[in-house]
């Protein structure tokens, strides 16, 4: 049976997701057919399944993310960072089946695999779990980006007499992961710090369970067009609050006690462990020679960080930034409301030096390469108006648009092949305060004599923005997830439950060359050499 099982995930994973492999000959004896037996040996199989999206998760996924929202568009810098226009198609929603933006399906699917390996073995059951737990996020990502996913479940596939390797429909999906979900939860474990930061507990389940809920309709619509924000009808608004109380009456997580800034800084691992930081409900480690691949740095920073001294990060950096991201102007207006903590992290006009140690800003002003004061704009100018979104690569050229420092990089980092240790968290307690807020301004009942009102200045009053003295509207949500959320790999998804994804912002304008705004672009394409090519029964995605 054991033999059969592996046989049977072996020749899936040969079928699915593109996860690199042409060889059909490979001897299945060579495979495991029973799971390492010491601790040691299992923890380390399984940290290939808890940690498989880490290099994604610090790049490609939040390329796609960052640039299709409208926090954020490309630039070029004269020929430079053109890349084929994958960045600058990602931003103007004109997106292809060879942009390397999207090239990252199969990272997921050679991870389902992994999680497979895992709970389809004689492994304890706690790692079972924890393997379906990965398996269903993995899943949900795939649905969430891409549409119809396959499910690689042996059970569903036996029961529904569907090919493993399939994708199969959205809906089917949306459904598949809640099961899943609902049916290990409660044998996951508590702890979220520890021995289990970084890997799945039981509040990850019900925090995604929470997300799924809330985009319910946006997953189970006839086709990703056909949702409408404007008439949006959700039988699971009492299930998602429900869930959201499983987190919430834990007592396990709060939006302190460290300052918002904090959350994100270069040393928030070490905030975690001491419980400075009890946000965090599931996230993903990194460290700059241990654990790399978060380079979010790399991509926001000034482009001629290098030639600064200090930079505004406080002190002379060892690489240049990349730079081929920078804010839009209208999500740098987001950032207005009086005495916000939330502002801090926005460089808009004259930028002063941050001080390492308190992240703030402090009196001195950040220099260019010229020794004058180092000012960006909001308003973006090119070159040419054309899909290179061409700025320049010149002093002038590279002030254009708002910079971010939420993600602060120290050099000590950054001098490693610009790799960070900021850990990147991936459910905060702060999205389950906010998604109860507008389920329950969407319908949902309250509870727990928390209402939409006071979940939503929960928020506000961490940061020390201003209070509100009614029920929040749905555009009043909106623009907080988008203020609270900025550069967390969220707006787009908030962007198409709330019908504004086909907005103009940025250069996504229309009249602009290559901007799109078909409705079918709120899914991405299949990448054509590591989806479609490998698996020939896949069709792309309409639209595409």
């Amino acid at each position: 049976m054991m033999k059969t099982t592996i046989k049977y995930l072996f020749s899936a994973c040969l079928a699915m997701l593109a996860v690199g492999c042409t060889d059909l000959n490979v001897d299945v004896e060579s495979q495991y057919i029973e799971y390492p037996g010491s601790k040691e040996a299992v923890e380390s199989k399984m940290a290939g399944v808890y940690y498989q999206m880490r290099d994604c998760f610090g790049r490609r996924y939040m390329e796609a993310m960052a640039l299709s929202s409208d926090e954020y568009t490309a630039v070029s810098y004269s020929g430079n960072w053109v890349d084929g226009y994958a960045y600058s198609n990602t931003s103007l929603h004109n997106f292809n089946a060879e942009c390397a933006t999207m090239d990252w399906m199969n990272v997921l699917g050679e991870g389902v695999v992994k999680a497979n390996e895992v709970i389809y073995s004689n492994a304890d059951a706690k790692y079972i779990a924890s393997a379906r737990a990965i398996r269903a996020y993995f899943t949900f990502i795939e649905m969430d980006c891409f549409g119809d996913a396959p499910i690689v479940d042996e059970a569903y596939a036996k029961e529904k007499g569907v090919d493993i390797s399939s994708r199969q429909p959205r809906a089917e999906v949306a459904k598949w992961i809640e099961s899943e979900l609902l049916d290990i939860a409660e044998t996951l474990p508590e702890e979220t710090t520890g021995n289990n930061y970084g890997k799945p507990n039981k509040y990850m389940a019900y925090g995604l369970l929470a997300r799924l809920y809330i985009n319910w309709p946006v997953y189970t619509a006839a086709s990703v067009d056909q949702y409408d924000a404007d008439n949006y009808s959700n039988e699971k608004l009492n299930d998602c609050v429900k869930v959201c109380d499983k987190i919430i009456s834990s007592g396990k997580f709060e939006l302190g006690p460290v300052a918002y800034r904090f959350k994100f800084g270069p040393n928030n691992t070490e905030l975690v462990e001491s419980g400075e930081i009890k946000d965090f409900i599931y996230a993903m480690p990194y460290h700059t020679l241990n654990a790399v691949g978060m380079q979010y740095g790399r991509s926001r920073s000034y482009k001629d960080i290098k030639s600064l001294n200090p930079s505004y990060f406080g002190e002379k950096m060892s690489n240049s930034g990349g730079a081929y991201i920078t804010m839009t102007p209208e999500c740098a207006g987001r950032f207005n409301l009086p005495g916000d903590e939330r502002n801090l992290h926005i460089l808009n006009g004259t930028v002063h030096v941050y001080d390492p140690v308190t992240l703030l800003p402090t009196s001195q002003v950040c220099l260019d390469r010229a020794g004058n004061p180092l000012v960006l704009t909001r308003d973006i100018t090119l070159v040419n108006q054309d899909a290179t979104l061409d700025v320049g690569d010149n002093l002038e050229g590279w002030r254009q648009g708002n910079r971010s420092v939420k993600w602060f990089v120290v050099n000590s980092d950054y001098k490693n092949g610009r790799n960070q240790s900021n850990d990147l968290p991936l459910i905060r307690y702060a999205d389950i305060l906010l998604i109860k807020a507008e389920a329950i301004v969407r319908g949902a009942s309250a509870t727990k004599g928390q209402t939409a009102q006071s979940l939503f200045n929960e928020i506000r009053s961490y940061v020390h923005a201003p209070t509100i003295d009614h029920t929040p509207s749905l555009n009043e949500l909106y623009e907080e997830r988008g203020r609270e959320f900025f550069d967390e790999n969220l707006r787009r998804m908030d962007m198409i439950r709330f019908g504004h994804f086909e907005d103009e912002y940025g250069f996504h304008k229309k009249g602009f060359p290559n901007a799109n705004f078909d409705k079918r672009r709120r899914i991405f394409p299949l990448h054509k050499a590591n989806q479609l090519d490998v698996n020939p029964n896949w069709k792309q995605n309409p639209g595409y």
